[in-house]
């Protein structure tokens, strides 16, 4: 089910990576932790009472020249995107220093977006004396609600008021035998061509222009007895005003897409190799869970010798080394180069996102492990693995019942992970590992 989306727009400064953080409790999304992706992240999974939302920090929205003008082009497009996106949009303004010119010309972007609007002064820690903020009236988008991200005073009524107006939850309407494929990646990298090309007619508009999918589009399939729902998300740029800052909203547009799917195919243009973007965008599909292919269209364009796809592997495996378990596809959307070999690794790869194994197997395996490296100890204490069982699929989890989860280091982890992998398989789908120390055994 896709989470909605809740963004956070403002003025540089004005705190709005301190609400991100206080909101998401701090916490470091996983795929930070993996080498070979981007670290400049703008989302989150957060979450109040029942329900699960996706926070985004959509930056600081710069003014272009002097303080009265409005926005400089490329920055109203950013602004733009990000609220496009939303299924509900914070207004974060500075309650210290008062209403700017800055403040509203975002105003004058989000009373035309119709979508839900919270104008939030922060940095407000005392609410006795709501003449300080009563100014910001003047824009046009309801009552203020006074915050101090920095304190957390008043976040929860904030967070109350962002739940009453997010949109209902799934009804679940969809197809549940149809494995549920999102095609996702930077604009003008081939995502509605793979599709047209693989259903053999054009179910989506195709065009030059970055962009021209502006919505998730869903459609549903049958090849060989079994049922596809294939989902193609949209770009974000306009022709003639290609922006870098807009089109890393990208991102924005593959979330939703991500959340519903049963497996990604992430799609990077052969021609350009991996970009930043791309590393951020296939981040969320790995922290997700996700099983996940990389497909590199438009190899028709790369000239080619009899090493060139040793070498493109081995560059796309360096740049996106968190995605080490992702089986890479080289093809072609214009001459239909291997396209019949997709739904092929689609289904290998949903196959393994489900797969369970017995937990005596896994606990033998375990043994043989440690047999050949021994657990990792500090000032004489040595970790103990007292049990080890799969408590889920998509993705597979493992629990790991140990002595002193402290000792558990990552180095020892990633270890026992690719030992897992080559027993195992877990082609294209990432592993979750859970640390449980026995309580008779905390210190």
């Amino acid at each position: 089910m896709a989470r909605p989306i809740v963004a956070v727009v403002g003025r540089p400064n004005v705190g709005k990576s301190t609400l991100f953080n206080r909101i998401t409790g701090g916490r470091v999304a996983i795929v930070e932790d993996q080498p070979g992706v981007t670290r400049d992240r703008l989302y989150r999974h957060a979450q109040w009472g029942e329900r699960e939302f996706t926070l985004v920090d959509t930056g600081g929205l710069e003014l272009g020249g002097a303080e009265d003008n409005v926005f400089s082009g490329g920055t109203r497009l950013q602004a733009e995107a990000a609220i496009a996106e939303a299924d509900v949009i914070v207004f974060l303004v500075d309650g210290r220093q008062g209403l700017t010119a800055g403040d509203e010309a975002i105003a004058e972007l989000l009373r035309r977006s119709k979508k839900p609007v919270f104008l939030v002064p922060n940095k407000v820690e005392d609410f006795s004396k709501p003449e300080r903020y009563m100014e910001f009236y003047s824009l046009g988008l309801g009552e203020p609600i006074p915050i101090s991200a920095s304190h957390g005073m008043n976040t929860g009524d904030l967070l109350d008021t962002i739940v009453a107006a997010l949109p209902p939850e799934d009804s679940g309407d969809e197809d549940p035998d149809a494995i549920k494929i999102a095609f996702i990646g930077r604009p003008n990298v081939g995502k509605s061509s793979l599709v047209n090309a693989m259903l053999g007619e054009d179910r989506v508009m195709v065009s030059d222009i970055p962009g021209t999918t502006r919505d998730a589009i869903d459609t549903l399939f049958e090849r060989d007895g079994k049922h596809y729902m294939l989902i193609d998300t949209a770009g974000m740029r306009r022709k003639g005003k290609i922006d870098e800052a807009v089109e890393r909203y990208s991102v924005m547009r593959s979330l939703r897409a991500i959340d519903r799917s049963d497996v990604v195919l992430m799609v990077i243009d052969a021609s350009q190799g991996v970009t930043e973007q791309d590393k951020k965008i296939a981040g969320y599909a790995h922290e997700a869970g996700k099983p996940c292919v990389l497909v590199l269209n438009k190899w028709d364009l790369v000239v080619k010798d009899d090493k060139t796809m040793a070498r493109f592997d081995k560059k796309v495996r360096s740049e996106l080394l968190f995605l080490s378990y992702a089986p890479t596809i080289y093809v072609s959307a214009l001459t239909k180069q291997r396209l019949p070999k997709i739904l092929e690794l689609v289904d290998f790869v949903v196959e393994q996102n489900t797969r369970r194994i017995a937990t005596s197997v896994i606990n033998e395996v375990m043994a043989d492990i440690l047999r050949v490296m021994p657990a990792p100890s500090d000032k004489g204490r040595r970790l103990k693995i007292l049990f080890v069982t799969q408590a889920d699929v998509r993705p597979p989890t493992f629990v790991f019942f140990v002595n002193d989860e402290k000792l558990f280091h990552f180095s020892f982890k990633r270890h026992i992970e690719n030992r897992f992998r080559q027993t195992f398989g877990f082609e294209g789908s990432p592993i979750r590992f859970i640390i449980r120390q026995r309580e008779k055994e905390k210190v």
